[in-house]
């Protein structure tokens, strides 16, 4: 019998709807709007610290539901092709496994809550601050957090020595305990947040618009899809295998030993 086709992009619907609506966002900006409804529409969707003082900047706009929605809508923004062709390859490299495990409620309420951590951890190190940050990358790394309590466990997409049988983004997670004392965890945690630190120390600039995406946001969605997975996750976990104890002991007066008969045709006698 032939084994059915896998199709070339194994790519969950959900994950090519919000690229679909990542890309369509970039191309209104790009060819439908003029310049002065694409600034008006950063400063209403863009997350901005300043806009959580006392008294905001007057150009911003929104009011305050620009306080609550931006903590969730400046990660459909991004400022070029290159961020947003950067965001949609890592979004279909650790985006897919997640939707596929979580499913497409699951999975964008997922990244919605690490997009507003990455802004809210963002905005606690930069209070007051004005300039604009844009883009999924704190969403994405919260995935990427997120697939570190699966992908390393025996049998997970990350395991080198995996059998074809299964599905590895269904195995059951390691407790964050258990995760943080696996070495390969550890390594790939310290080479992500070193890569950040080196990378974003000054954060990302885009130039021409005052846009950032900063790292403080990707750290902060980091931690929390690392953090917060277990409330998501549909796949329960391997119940611990109870210990096997001894018989217990016999009660009332043993009767004594006695041999069986040699001629196998007779009955046993019960000891």
């Amino acid at each position: 019998m032939e084994k059915p086709r896998e199709p070339l992009l194994n790519v969950p619907a959900v994950v090519v709807a919000l690229l679909l609506m990542l890309c369509a966002v970039h191309a209104m900006r790009v060819w439908l709007l003029p310049d002065a409804l694409d600034r008006d529409l950063l400063r209403a969707f863009a997350f901005v610290p300043s806009r959580y003082d006392a008294a905001p900047p007057p150009e911003l706009i929104g009011g305050f539901g620009a306080r609550i929605w931006t903590f969730v809508t400046y990660a459909f923004i991004h400022a070029d092709l290159t961020h947003l062709g950067f965001n949609s390859i890592w979004l279909l490299a650790f985006g897919s496994p997640m939707a596929r495990r979580f499913g497409a409620a699951r999975f964008l309420a997922f990244s919605a809550v690490t997009a507003a951590a990455g802004a809210a951890l963002h905005l606690a190190m930069n209070i007051g601050e004005s300039e604009f940050v844009i883009g999924a990358s704190a969403a994405i790394s919260g995935m990427m957090g997120g697939s570190v309590r699966f992908a390393f466990q025996p049998g997970g997409a990350l395991d080198m020595w995996r059998s074809a049988d299964g599905d590895p983004d269904r195995i059951p997670a390691a407790p964050l305990g258990a995760a943080l004392r696996n070495r390969r965890v550890i390594t790939f945690l310290a080479i992500w947040f070193g890569l950040n630190l080196l990378f974003g120390l000054g954060s990302l600039s885009f130039t021409g618009a005052g846009q950032v995406v900063a790292w403080e946001a990707h750290i902060g969605g980091f931690l929390a899809g690392l953090l917060l997975f277990s409330v998501f996750d549909p796949v329960l976990p391997v119940p611990p295998q109870p210990e096997s104890s001894p018989p217990p002991p016999e009660s009332g007066p043993r009767s004594p030993d006695i041999s069986l008969p040699a001629d196998p045709g007779s009955k046993p006698t019960l000891h």
